[in-house]
């Protein structure tokens, strides 16, 4: 739920940030629902699943040397740090021989992350980070810290709400990797051009935030991953 403004850190306490925390407090049974739909419908699907994740777990073992799980630091609610749970996708030493974002024709992904990462499916175990209460269905993905120790003061507003496993940003941004192809530095370009796009649209996500909106944009979400385009950028 949503603290209150004097128990926020300090680096949040700002005009850029006030609006948005004066809209979500006025949504304090919308963020109930949230929460409950969260931990009902990460149980439910977890257990409907189960049998795929696990066949997926072996696929990526028989793929390639490393671990199931990729498991990098990322900020969520308040700032808070977090290890966020993802199926692994590429080599295992990727953090050392490249950037922190992904870029379309990336060497490093494996060949079963590539039709993971194409539906998604590398995702699934964040439920886990749903159940945990360090991320919701619905909201801003999680930055990497180094991400977001560049953040404009506004962008902080973000953090009010619990990262996401999808967002608008995401649907809108979902060739992202396609973007930063030809970059020469991902970085750079990734914190110049492509996170000032998203944070728009996550930023008008916290402000008009409401529970059955959320809903829409899992809906959305499953016809972006399928077949339709939302692409704007």
């Amino acid at each position: 739920m949503l603290k209150k403004w004097e128990d926020l850190p300090d680096y949040m306490k700002t005009l850029e940030v006030k609006p948005y925390y004066d809209a979500l407090k006025k949504k304090k049974f919308s963020l109930f629902c949230k929460r409950m739909f969260d931990i009902c419908a990460a149980l439910v699907i977890l257990i409907v699943l189960a049998p795929v994740m696990l066949v997926i777990a072996v696929l990526i073992k028989l793929d390639s040397k490393g671990t199931v799980f990729y498991r990098q630091e990322r900020v969520t609610t308040y700032g808070k740090h977090f290890r966020i749970h993802k199926f692994r996708t590429m080599v295992s030493n990727a953090d050392q021989i490249g950037s922190t974002v992904t870029v379309g024709q990336d060497s490093r992904i494996t060949k079963i992350g590539h039709r993971l990462r194409d539906f998604r499916l590398d995702e699934l175990p964040q439920l886990f980070d749903v159940l945990q209460g360090t991320m919701s269905f619905v909201g801003t993905r999680p930055e990497a810290v180094k991400y977001v120790e560049q953040y404009k003061p506004e962008y902080y507003a973000t953090l009010l709400l619990p990262a996401g496993i999808t967002s608008e940003a995401s649907i809108r941004y979902k060739n992202e990797a396609d973007l930063l192809d030809l970059a020469e530095d991902v970085d750079q370009v990734y914190v110049e051009q492509v996170l000032p796009g998203k944070m728009r649209w996550n930023l008008d996500s916290v402000k008009r935030f409401g529970f059955w909106r959320d809903i829409a944009t899992m809906f959305r979400t499953v016809a972006a991953v399928l077949w339709k385009d939302y692409s704007d950028n």
